[in-house]
């Protein structure tokens, strides 16, 4: 595996960890912006902090995947 490779998967992965970590500390101006706006106005911001933390786990777990498996 090339260096990029071992990047990108770890920008998976800091980026999963920080829509996880945004989405249970319930942070104002992460669910102001416009992408998230859209989310909180189709499920409410319950329903788009729950959205935000399985995209969160789910870019970790394809970033870790990648890692393992590449």
């Amino acid at each position: 595996m090339e260096p990029t490779d071992y990047f990108i998967l770890v920008i998976f992965m800091a980026l999963g960890a920080f829509s996880l970590i945004a989405a249970i500390f319930n942070f104002d101006w992460y669910f102001e912006t416009s992408g998230a706006t859209t989310f909180v106005n189709k499920f409410g911001r319950k329903g788009a902090r729950i959205f935000y933390a399985l995209l969160g786990l789910a870019l970790i777990g394809c970033g870790v995947l990648g890692l393992i498996y590449w």
